[in-house]
């Protein structure tokens, strides 16, 4: 397999022994492993947090060609720390990697934690079609600066635009390289809204009143179809809430997996 860059945090200056079960948090599209730098530094120094870089994102390397899987890759990455079971966080793409591989490999999974998460085979709005459409025109067009101006203005992105967080958001959407835009070859999967009913794993589903249309959906769907759902939402927070609210969500999910 490809590389998977990836981090382990480890045990606390105080000596307290690491949470048995580790964390496992996946990032966004467009991100990278540190995006979760805010949420390490707000979690207690005992827990284990392993973030890793999803294929072609920050430092992990992928040719473009070969045909893959992002919850694949998850488990790969799992296999190689020999780790059998984890408590799992996924962020928006994250989040639909994060589910899959929970409906996929429930066994492997502890406790669930979704933010703003996205969903394999979800069925898009006009409007986000059509603004992806145009980043990837952008994209292959060799016009990366506007395809990702044309991401910094996304919607999505509105409310941490106004939050202390937009120069983090901005910087690494200036350093995306954009090749997914281009060309990604994920294998085609069915639509995990068929087998939310079978989510019995505990899941806390975390998201922001300012988000838009499309996840609000999913959330909703998520939050109505899966038996073991907890939904916290954050007034007017929006998608990224690893970037506006890292310490509130820490809390929040510290508080779910000692629950």
């Amino acid at each position: 397999m490809h590389d998977q860059a990836r981090e382990v945090g480890k045990t606390g200056a105080d000596g307290q022994a690491a949470a048995d079960v580790p964390l496992v948090c996946i990032h966004g599209f467009g991100g990278a492993r540190h995006d979760w730098d805010g949420l390490a530094a707000a979690l207690p120094a005992r827990r284990t947090l392993i973030r890793y870089d999803m294929r072609g994102f920050g430092a992990s390397q992928a040719d473009f060609e070969t045909p893959y899987s992002h919850a694949d890759d998850l488990l790969a990455v799992l296999d190689a720390l020999a780790l059998e079971r984890i408590d799992l966080c996924g962020m928006s793409l994250g989040g639909a990697t994060a589910l899959d591989f929970a409906l996929s490999h429930p066994e492997r999974v502890n406790r669930l934690v979704l933010v703003s998460p996205l969903m394999v085979g979800w069925h898009w709005s006009e409007d986000w079609i059509a603004r992806w459409k145009a980043i990837g025109a952008a994209a292959r067009g060799g016009d990366m600066e506007q395809a990702r101006k044309l991401w910094w203005e996304h919607p999505l992105f509105e409310a941490t635009r106004e939050s202390p967080s937009a120069q983090t958001l901005h910087d690494g959407i200036a350093a995306y390289h954009g090749r997914h835009w281009v060309t990604d070859p994920q294998r085609r999967a069915a639509p995990d809204a068929e087998r939310l009913d079978r989510l019995a794993i505990p899941t806390l589903l975390l998201t922001g009143t300012r988000d838009i249309a499309d996840f609000q959906l999913i959330a909703g769907a998520i939050a109505a179809a899966a038996p073991q759902v907890t939904r916290c939402e954050y007034a007017d927070a929006g998608h990224m809430l690893n970037l506006e609210l890292p310490e509130r969500i820490a809390r929040d999910i510290e508080r779910f997996l000692e629950s």
